[in-house]
């Protein structure tokens, strides 16, 4: 049996979500990683195994306390399409501005091009996707089972919307003029479903 790891594990993962967010996989260095958590390149490799271990762990760790937190906040079940609203308008207020950026539409784009995504790339889009059609399909908004291929459309829709959303936010771009691109977007689905 080995020994009880040392450290606290929440702020390592947290440590190299960061690095990871602002670096990518391929840029990000041990060195930068042994910045970031605190650990020695031994205690990394000791504890997760190797890079790829310590990348997946922190990207495991961001779909927990990042997107599955962010969606139970602002977009709980029931919360229809006015959760929704209130997910993609909390996108505008990152703790960081967005200069990190989000790992998972960073991930996509860097592994993007790959035979296949991912799997932590494909989970949490899957999630939202799914988030989107449930919410589709609450009270006001109700899109119905005989809409459904619509309101897939929608999701998938609502899904592009909310990933160039985190890129134009990385990038810097006039927030206020993404908050009128959000309030029209939703404006315009209560009008349609």
């Amino acid at each position: 049996m080995g020994r009880p790891r040392e450290f606290d594990e929440e702020a390592v993962l947290k440590g190299a979500m960061h690095v990871f967010r602002k670096h990518g996989y391929q840029g990000a260095s041990i060195r930068d990683l042994e910045e970031a958590t605190g650990l020695k390149g031994g205690s990394i490799y000791h504890a997760f195994g190797d890079k790829a271990g310590l990348f997946d762990a922190a990207f495991r760790h961001y779909n927990r306390a990042v997107l599955e937190g962010r969606l139970e906040r602002f977009a709980p079940p029931g919360s229809g399409l006015k959760g929704l609203r209130e997910l993609f308008l909390s996108l505008l207020h990152e703790p960081d501005n967005g200069s990190l950026g989000c790992l998972i539409t960073n991930m996509a784009v860097e592994f993007g091009g790959d035979v296949k995504t991912h799997p932590r790339v494909e989970a949490a889009l899957g999630l939202l996707r799914s988030t989107f059609r449930s919410r589709l399909g609450e009270p006001p908004s109700l899109a119905r089972d005989t809409d459904r291929t619509k309101a897939d459309r929608t999701a998938v829709r609502l899904l592009a919307f909310y990933q160039g959303l985190l890129v134009l936010i990385r990038g810097g771009e006039d927030k206020a003029s993404l908050r009128q691109a959000i309030e029209d977007e939703f404006n315009q689905l209560e009008t349609l479903l």
